[in-house]
């Protein structure tokens, strides 16, 4: 059983207000994205950056990203391929970054984060259609954490990762879609 946190966690869009610069998660390539590429990201549409705020001293104790994607009916384990609709490519969320700060570290923030990461999906998914969540793993630890809550690896990607809409579904059975 985990501790509750010592902070009310609030997890919204990117603003200009929220200081990017005082984030640190310790991977340059997270960092340097939320610090350079988030806001542009946003403003030309590219991906929807969500930060979790920590409600005591305003800061970005971590963030993701969601944008659109597609997945190719060849890329899907076998198993899943049999059930695809016979097209080329199907519609998914992509869960692009996803990075807690050093400071918040240990806390259950990355699982906070991934499950609302999913549940927004979710939500979303009867407007613009999306039958998966995937991700791309950054490294060993990443793909071991995606894999700990279902992700399932793409069979020629072994960093690429996925869950289906429906699997995701059944993880929010009290919230309407």
């Amino acid at each position: 059983m985990s501790k509750p946190l010592p902070f009310k966690p609030v997890i919204e869009p990117l603003g200009d207000h929220h200081d990017r610069a005082a984030f640190h998660c310790g991977n340059e390539s997270l960092d340097r994205y939320f610090h350079q590429q988030a806001r542009q990201d946003l403003a030309r549409n590219v991906a929807a950056p969500h930060i979790l705020v920590d409600n005591r001293s305003g800061k970005v104790a971590g963030y993701y990203t969601l944008s659109s994607y597609r997945i190719a009916a060849g890329e899907l384990p076998p198993e899943l391929a049999r059930r695809f609709p016979r097209y080329p490519y199907g519609p998914a969320t992509l869960l692009g970054r996803l990075a807690v700060d050093t400071e918040y570290r240990g806390q259950g923030l990355g699982k906070l984060l991934l499950m609302d990461a999913m549940r927004r999906s979710w939500q979303i998914s009867n407007q613009v259609a999306s039958m998966a969540v995937v991700v791309d793993a950054i490294d060993d630890p990443a793909r071991a954490f995606y894999e700990a809550f279902g992700f399932i690896r793409f069979p020629d990607h072994p960093y690429q990762l996925f869950m289906p809409m429906a699997t995701i579904a059944q993880l929010f059975p009290d919230h309407p879609q």
